[in-house]
């Protein structure tokens, strides 16, 4: 969700583009990785470990961002929350899901000064 939208929620599925996370699946388990921003302020030269998830399971994956204007040293805060969930097959997920607490939680929040 953006807040220039009024955080309408926009859904993103394997089938459609998803820049910032990577992907993959094998044997079954979904690995996911957030690949974060190079222009994004604190940089990040440790990274957890990618998470994976078996069918049914998700993962709440937070990472925060300083970005700042070249021009004029003035800056933005970017906090982004990813909720991916690895579905069983063709059946939806329950409606609420991500209402409940992670059983996969993963904190990459930095102090930005």
């Amino acid at each position: 969700m953006h807040e220039t939208d009024g955080f309408r929620p926009r859904f993103e599925t394997p089938e459609g583009p998803a820049p910032d996370v990577l992907l993959q699946e094998h044997d079954g388990l979904l690995r996911v990785l957030p690949t974060g921003t190079p222009f994004g302020m604190p940089r990040r030269w440790r990274r957890p470990p990618a998470v994976r998830l078996a069918r049914g399971e998700w993962v709440r994956w937070q990472i925060n961002h300083r970005f700042a204007n070249p021009c004029d040293g003035s800056w933005t805060y970017r906090l982004d929350t990813l909720n991916i969930a690895h579905a069983r097959g063709h059946d939806p997920l329950p409606a609420g899901l991500f209402l409940d607490p992670p059983p996969h939680y993963v904190d990459e929040r930095a102090a930005l000064r």
